[in-house]
């Protein structure tokens, strides 16, 4: 049974994965490809217009320096081109969905029957739109993705605690959140919710005021690209956890079975 569930959940979140990659791909790409073009140009233009100028120096060692200058260039010289960036998103959020779907199998067998609807697939969609809201929402309300030529280099490991730390308590919050509207189980349902919500929120308004701010938005950045990109990041997002659960939810209907056709007469 538990093998059965997981198969289902790993396929879910492998097609959602997809999906996602290609929402992705459709919405977020011309946005990349607009940072990156941005990101090039300053690089550019941080190489002196005089440089070319020293004693000695010859046109090709003002072609280096300029290679130089733009290292982090996106562009033909890059580690990875942008074609393999673009399979590289695909089969990223396709394994993402493979492992994440499997753990969302695990964790509604382990919640089936103890909380939330008795009805497996009203459960899956429930459980989707907790995942999103701790995983993602959460996090993301404090530290928003960025686009390219965002962000500085030398504090990506603080970022990349401070965004986990966010998970955590997104995902603890999520669970105070449904500890406490089953503990008041014999209350009336306005009181069950508002506990709820209470034993939700403040958890995550204690992490926004205690956890430090990230601001490295370059000045003159544009901010219609920085806005539109991460709206395109959290739609991402929201087609997967989305595709997960209404595959789940799918999956786990009830098959009824057919009825038995009447007998002649």
């Amino acid at each position: 049974m538990i093998t059965r569930l997981l198969v289902r959940g790993m396929l879910a979140g492998l097609l959602a994965g997809l999906l996602a990659a290609v929402f992705a791909y459709a919405v977020g790409e011309p946005h990349i490809e607009r940072a990156i073009a941005l990101e090039e140009a300053a690089a550019a233009s941080a190489v002196p217009a005089g440089e070319h100028a020293h004693s000695g120096a010859s046109a090709e060692d003002h072609s280096h320096a300029q290679d130089g200058a733009a290292g982090h260039s996106h562009g033909g010289d890059a580690l990875v081109s942008r074609g393999g960036q673009r399979f590289g998103l695909f089969l990223a959020l396709a394994l993402y969905g493979v492992a994440v779907g499997g753990l969302f199998a695990l964790v509604h067998a382990a919640v089936r029957g103890r909380a939330g609807p008795r009805s497996e697939p009203v459960l899956a969609v429930v459980l989707a739109a907790a995942a999103f809201a701790a995983v993602v929402l959460v996090p993301f309300l404090k530290y928003p993705a960025n686009p390219p030529a965002v962000g500085d280099p030398a504090t990506i490991d603080q970022r990349t605690v401070l965004y986990l730390v966010a998970v955590a308590v997104g995902i603890l919050a999520a669970a105070a959140g449904a500890a406490a509207h089953r503990a008041t189980a014999g209350a009336e349902p306005w009181l069950r919710w508002l506990a709820g919500g209470a034993a939700t929120l403040l958890p995550v308004g204690a992490a926004w005021l205690l956890l430090p701010e990230i601001a490295e938005v370059p000045p003159g950045f544009p901010a219609d690209l920085l806005w539109d990109f991460r709206i395109a990041s959290l739609g991402t997002q929201a087609v997967f956890w989305l595709g997960v659960g209404a595959l789940f939810a799918f999956a786990s209907r009830e098959r009824t079975p057919a009825a038995p056709a009447p007998a002649p007469a």
